[in-house]
């Protein structure tokens, strides 16, 4: 019997008000846009999954500063369910590199207004809970 997994995730916006994406290379959702982040371990409060799996695919440290919304992607190319906590969070120490390019094919800061045509379905849910209407390049 299959059940669903945890996973989570951090929206980081710099003062201009752009959207820190990286692009996946592996299921769910190879090829898109999505927040950094990862899997939840056992034991692992969701918080610091999203710091530690952050710091491991950017390089860079941040704050949690509040639960933004919950992603749940059923069957986004991998035949599995996630569930996944997003939290608002901002960079403390760091500028964001590709530190795993085996993973990743990139990153980039993106205006709200302005996102690449391929997005994950977090990022889809936590626009919409923010109410942010977005346009794909």
């Amino acid at each position: 019997m299959q059940k669903p997994e945890a996973g989570c995730g951090a929206a980081i916006r710099d003062s201009m008000g752009r959207l820190l994406l990286i692009q996946r290379l592996r299921e769910p959702e190879a090829g898109a846009w999505g927040l950094p982040g990862g899997k939840i371990d056992f034991g692992e409060r969701a918080a610091e999954t999203a710091r530690r799996e952050i710091a491991e695919e950017l390089g860079i440290e941040i704050e949690i500063l509040y639960l933004a919304c919950i992603a749940e992607t059923i069957d986004a190319g991998d035949g599995r369910h996630w569930i996944a906590p997003v939290y608002e969070a901002r960079i403390t120490s760091g500028e964001p590199r590709n530190a795993e390019p085996e993973k990743h094919g990139g990153w980039g800061w993106f205006d709200p207004h302005a996102l690449p045509a391929n997005l994950t379905t977090p990022v889809k849910s936590y626009l919409s809970a923010l109410g942010t209407e977005c346009t794909a390049q």
